[in-house]
């Protein structure tokens, strides 16, 4: 499953939802550029999934079609295959990455990224001897996740901590430039393969 069928289902999820939602608040919800939505509806609209009236005239209202409830159950159970095999995929790597640690004499861990990799690194985690004592994030400091209050990643020299696990499903060559910054050597981050 590609990032455009991701973006249809979730555009023909919110406009199950709410027809009556402008592109704008679309886009705010979706967290992507209006652009980005009005190509998606135009699209979508051409290939019959959705209809679009305007009632009253400056407001467009979207109906799902026959056609476009079909379409979104068929992204609906893909999406769902793909996340079983990312799960699946994730599950693999990190239980060897965990047993290399512990074979390592590795026994406190940080996540870097507050991401869906990383709460399966944390049901993951709760089967080996490794201890989390943070989770750091460059975007979502402040925010609860998984009973742990996200931390910037500047934190991390203050943490007491054996290796960084990066968890986050950013670009690892801006984690790697974060991380270099704050003067943390290759040798206490692990990276999933």
């Amino acid at each position: 499953m590609n990032h455009h069928d991701i973006h249809a289902l979730r555009i023909l999820e919110e406009i199950e939802k709410d027809s009556g939602q402008s592109q704008r608040e679309l886009a705010r919800k979706l967290d992507i550029s209006l652009g980005l939505v009005n190509a998606f509806v135009k699209r979508l609209a051409h290939k019959g999934y959705f209809k679009v009236t305007t009632i009253p005239k400056n407001r467009a209202r979207y109906i799902l079609t026959p056609k476009g409830f079909a379409e979104k159950t068929r992204l609906t159970y893909a999406f769902i295959q793909h996340s079983f095999h990312f799960y699946k995929k994730a599950r693999g790597k990190l239980k060897r990455l965990f047993n290399t640690l512990e074979d390592g004499g590795i026994q406190r861990v940080v996540f870097y990224g507050a991401s869906d990799l990383a709460e399966i690194a944390y049901v993951s985690l709760k089967e080996t001897s490794l201890e989390l004592v943070g989770i750091v994030d460059d975007f979502k400091s402040g925010e609860q996740f998984l009973g742990y209050t996200v931390m910037h990643p500047s934190i991390v020299t203050r943490l007491e901590y054996d290796t960084i696990i990066v968890t986050s499903i950013s670009s690892k060559h801006d984690i790697y430039e974060n991380l270099d910054k704050l003067n943390i050597t290759n040798d206490k981050v692990s990276w999933l393969e």
